[in-house]
């Protein structure tokens, strides 16, 4: 794959879904889980999605329980929990692997694009987050410690 674009994954109603509908978009892609210590970030990137969202950026969330078994429910487990504890607005996709043999090609490819701290490409926990511009290249990655209001200047000046 070239492109960002190019890559169709899963939703979390397991339908198929093209990136090419986010095409023009600036985008926040994060591994994410219900059980994590960084979970409480789901505030923080719904306050984003809720405020650029009409500029153009969106929120694209992958549950993944890679991590200590932080994501164990089903896909109706985790659209409840994020509607319900976070009012999350923003597009959940099905649950996948970020890391190993069985890595979603997507992951594999945005790790190919933005290595991690010390060159490394496996991501290291849920909340890894990747900034793509409007052209669908990875301009940055986040650890998974960087709160999501501190990525705001980057997103909002992307957005132009």
């Amino acid at each position: 794959m070239a492109s960002l674009y190019d890559f169709t994954v899963q939703d979390i109603d397991d339908q198929p879904r093209a990136l090419e509908e986010w095409r023009g978009k600036v985008l926040l892609i994060v591994n994410v889980a219900s059980k994590c210590g960084f979970t409480p970030q789901y505030e923080g990137l719904e306050a984003l999605y809720r405020k650029h969202g009409p500029a153009g950026f969106a929120v694209l969330a992958f549950p993944c329980d890679q991590f200590g078994q932080q994501e164990p429910g089903d896909a109706e487990e985790i659209r409840n929990f994020c509607s319900l504890t976070y009012d999350v607005s923003f597009p959940l996709f099905a649950k996948i692997r970020v890391n190993g043999p069985e890595a979603e090609p997507l992951y594999r490819w945005l790790k190919s694009e933005k290595a991690g701290f010390l060159g490394t490409e496996a991501i290291k926990w849920n909340f890894t987050k990747f900034l793509i511009d409007r052209d669908g290249n990875v301009v940055r990655r986040f650890a998974p410690n960087d709160a999501p209001a501190k990525l705001e200047k980057d997103i909002v000046a992307l957005l132009g």
